[in-house]
């Protein structure tokens, strides 16, 4: 709380200076890089931030396996390793099995497969652990809770206290890594980081053979129109990433193709240690063949693999696609 106060916005350099020292002590000068892969925008939530809500009109599809494997082509010839799965909420057309049966192909082809979906059941994580997945990213949104009620119009994602229990359902089940967040701009940005920092400590106490990571995105322009009515500034994110570094010295940070080109070469290295490169928003966004849906959200960062690697190496930082292998964890098929 003191290093998101407004005195210590003052002391920004400093509290960049501690946040690189800690980055380069814990990480080196390495970025891990990771791309989302959007599997479908079928929704049945009502959530009024989001491009994917039910009462949204866009374009929906979702990708059969035929697609999957046009898009995990794509993104293997780029050299990536670890793939987020992303989907809307819970819906007929896009439920579990369907979520599963994904896992199940892109692990056969990746050493490094993570979803961001609907929350689930303990029994349900552990199906997706045999499938060869070995992490679940959850944002609980806002910890305010009148707020978490006011922007869940309906739908499972309503229920505050199941999203909330979640994260210790899926570490019970098994995933290797959490992936936490807020996104900003909904509530009080302070009020929801610190929370966010007391969950992911409680976390990390009660699951301490896990891997977490926090990820700071902000909200962006999207179907919907939905204006974030406490935007953050560049200067309070970066006050926040820099205190969660210097609070969290061993937790992987994470920063995503929503922001700007300018804010990512900033920060990367700066507290940062994770990153999205070369993102599609789009169902099919990759192999850009069958599916024409609209993205979640707009993409800020839309710079090629190659640009973005080209600008790591020019401030003396080294992409890292892979560093880990599936065999180790016995999920290789």
């Amino acid at each position: 709380a003191t290093l998101l106060s407004g005195a210590a916005s003052n002391e920004l350099e400093m509290l960049a200076g501690r946040a690189l020292a800690l980055t380069r002590r814990h990480f080196g000068r390495t970025i891990s890089l990771y791309v989302p892969l959007y599997l479908s925008n079928y929704c049945s939530g009502g959530c009024v931030y989001c491009g994917f809500a039910a009462d949204r009109k866009l374009v929906r599809g979702r990708l059969e396996k035929s697609d999957l494997m046009k898009e995990i082509a794509v993104l293997q010839n780029k050299g990536y390793q670890d793939v987020l799965l992303l989907t809307g909420e819970r819906s007929e057309k896009a439920d579990f099995d369907y979520v599963k049966d994904s896992v199940s192909v892109v692990a056969t082809q990746f050493h490094g497969v993570s979803i961001e979906a609907f929350s689930m059941t303990e029994d349900e994580y552990r199906q997706l652990v045999a499938a060869g997945c070995m992490g679940v990213t959850l944002y609980q949104e806002t910890y305010d809770t009148d707020l978490y009620a006011e922007l869940h119009r309906w739908g499972e994602k309503r229920d505050y206290n199941n999203r909330l229990d979640a994260p210790n359902r899926a570490l019970r089940a098994g995933m290797r890594f959490l992936g936490m967040g807020v996104l900003l701009g909904l509530g009080d940005p302070v009020a929801d980081a610190i929370s966010l920092f007391l969950h992911a400590r409680q976390i990390m106490k009660k699951f301490w053979r896990s891997g977490i990571t926090i990820s700071f995105p902000r909200i962006r322009h999207q179907v919907g129109d939905y204006v974030a009515p406490h935007p953050v500034e560049d200067r309070l994110l970066a006050q926040m990433i820099f205190a969660f570094r210097i609070c969290l010295p061993e937790v992987s940070l994470v920063l995503s193709t929503r922001e700007a080109p300018s804010f990512r070469d900033g920060i990367a290295g700066i507290g940062i240690s994770r990153m999205s490169v070369g993102s599609k928003t789009t169902v099919g966004g990759y192999a850009e063949e069958t599916l024409h849906t609209e993205g979640q959200f707009d993409v800020s960062d839309g710079r090629s693999v190659d640009q973005f690697l080209r600008m790591l190496q020019s401030k003396g930082l080294f992409p890292v696609f892979k560093n880990w292998d599936s065999v180790f964890t016995g999920s290789e098929r």
